[in-house]
């Protein structure tokens, strides 16, 4: 029998008294102070050096006093919408993304280097490649991916995380050819002579994941490939390092299975879960979990579960979003939607009538439209005006669908860095339409609250950017993506990453900004993203990030 292990007991044994040139606390009046007093992981007071003082000395507190000199504070930024095992896991992939490679040969030339480390047998896996930011304007082929090796397994994910490319012995492993009949939710993908390319997309990757744990057809796609327990740890260990390189405290982890749960209990109980956590069990989990009486949220302060997580459509960037009418790019492709309108508006009602947050998937107007129809169902049926029904991505929403989205209390949980990345590859895949793509500016004017996040791996935690991205709209290619009105200023950036993702995990008590009472949570940062130009913010180093009064992070 495993022993309880208090892992949510802080770990702060000392006061701190911090002062720095400016702390932004992302509370409600968005307020400024330059010190802030600690104990026990909490705050305990908040304002000018003077105040902090006065405060510990009330408390009867000697407090260790640090001079941050002319850094600046912010709230630890919440990433409401990740998947950190699969992020760890990447990392031990090869990195095929635009930094790396810039052309298909570039890409063939890294995985043969890694190939030729590793033994014999051992599957090439790649990640992070995006066709359109290649030099050819394409997706690889098996017959280029047969150069790295015509004897071993070849895979490279796509940036989307929703398929990919392998090589021909994949193919011919698996029992693939062309005549083969896509799999319900996936498709293997053929030239125009019927040949099979070699990419695949969602349930078509079940020759590589296997379909265990996760309902392809319906439920999501399952991306994870299964790893030994010891090597799933090493791979969360990573990606917690780089959630902390960029001054994130707290994650929603938008993907939870057996697995990731597993891992996540295993982590706590080696005292190794640095993080917070809040856990967003896929749909196919949804009749377990009630089952089991789970009919809110649960949890303590570092692991907790926060709803279900449920797709309704596909991805911008692989082209398997749902547009009936075809893609302007490719107009014999339409995408899919992983439910029927009626089989998803009951999964949304017997979630909500639970009492349970859901937070879809969805990225165009059609797939969009079943989510707003279903939750607006859903609240006919059980009013409550704090259900905070998520939208995933929510790419494309129509003017209407904000407003109906403003009307019923959805929130948008966006990824700026998806179109930072590959925002040009909208407007080729759909049209002039693709310039709306995450909408903020529309989505503030509407008084819809909208959080921003990583979705890592699909980009890198790195929240500067995003709030950099959502300040100016321009890519990494130096396109700016649509009219300046869907830019939103550096504040509100600022708490669509901290206070707003607090929000939407459910956490907001005592997460998400810097005030009495609440976590002591928090980056510090080079510069200040609020005073320079809103190209710059990228730039700003975080210095340190701590999380429960603890520095866990520091350059």
């Amino acid at each position: 029998m495993r022993k309880l292990t208090p892992f949510d007991r802080s770990s702060q044994t000392e006061p701190r008294l911090l002062t720095a040139r400016a702390i932004h606390t992302a509370d409600a009046t968005s307020s400024t102070a330059t010190a802030l007093l600690t104990d026990r992981g909490r705050i305990v007071a908040i304002g000018t050096a003077a105040e902090c003082e006065a405060a510990a000395e009330r408390a009867g507190l000697d407090p260790e006093r640090i001079d941050l000199g002319d850094a600046v504070i912010v709230p630890g930024f919440i990433d409401a919408h990740a998947h950190p095992l699969m992020y760890g896991q990447l990392m031990t992939w090869v990195d095929c993304g635009p930094e790396k490679a810039g052309s298909i040969p570039e890409i063939v030339a890294l995985l043969r280097a890694a190939a030729a480390d590793l033994p014999e047998g051992r599957p090439v896996r790649g990640y992070g490649y995006e066709q359109r930011n290649l030099a050819e304007k394409r997706h690889p082929t098996r017959f280029e991916l047969d150069e790295v090796s015509s004897e071993r397994e070849v895979y490279l994910m796509n940036a989307s995380g929703h398929g990919g490319v392998v090589n021909s012995y994949t193919l011919t492993l698996n029992g693939v050819d062309r005549d083969t009949p896509n799999p319900d939710g996936g498709e293997y993908f053929h030239d125009a002579d019927g040949e099979l390319t070699g990419e695949i997309s969602d349930a078509a990757c079940n020759m590589l994941t296997g379909v265990h744990g996760v309902k392809i057809g319906h439920h999501g796609p399952n991306f994870h490939l299964a790893d030994e327990p010891e090597e799933h740890l090493r791979q969360l260990d990573a990606a917690t390092r780089r959630f902390l390189a960029g001054g994130v405290t707290s994650i929603g982890d938008a993907q939870v299975t057996r697995r990731e749960f597993d891992m996540y209990l295993r982590l706590a109980e080696a005292g190794r879960l640095e993080l917070r956590v809040s856990m967003y069990l896929l749909s196919h989990l949804l009749d377990e979990a009630l089952e089991m009486g789970l009919v809110g949220q649960f949890g303590n302060a570092h692991l907790s579960f926060a709803g279900i997580k449920l797709y309704a459509d596909g991805t911008l960037g692989g082209w398997t979003a749902y547009f009936p009418d075809g893609y302007v790019g490719d107009p014999c492709r339409t995408g899919q939607l992983y439910h029927e309108p009626a089989e998803y508006t009951e999964l949304i009602r017997k979630a909500h009538a639970a009492g349970l947050q859901t937070a879809t998937h969805a990225q165009s107007p059609t797939a969009i439209e079943m989510v707003v129809s279903a939750i607006e169902a859903a609240l006919a049926e059980h009013p409550d005006a704090d259900a905070r029904h998520r939208i995933e991505h929510c790419g494309l929403p129509t003017p209407e669908q904000i407003e109906r989205m403003a009307a019923s209390g959805i929130r948008p949980v966006n990824q700026t860095q998806h179109y930072y990345n590959w925002g040009e590859g909208v407007e080729e895949a759909i049209g002039t339409p693709g310039e709306r793509f995450n909408p903020l500016g529309e989505f503030e004017r509407a008084g819809v609250p909208f959080t921003i996040s990583s979705d890592a791996p699909v980009a890198e935690p790195i929240p500067l950017e995003a709030i950099q991205t959502a300040v100016t709209r321009v890519t990494r290619r130096g396109h700016k993506l649509g009219p300046d009105d869907l830019r939103v200023s550096a504040l509100a950036a600022l708490r669509a990453h901290t206070i707003e993702g607090a929000i939407s995990i459910g956490r907001e008590d005592d997460l998400g900004s810097l005030e009495v009472g609440k976590y002591a949570d928090f980056a510090v940062l080079s510069d200040d993203p609020l005073a320079v130009p809103g190209e710059d913010i990228a730039a700003i180093t975080v210095r340190e990030t701590w999380v429960d009064g603890e520095r866990r992070h520091h350059v």
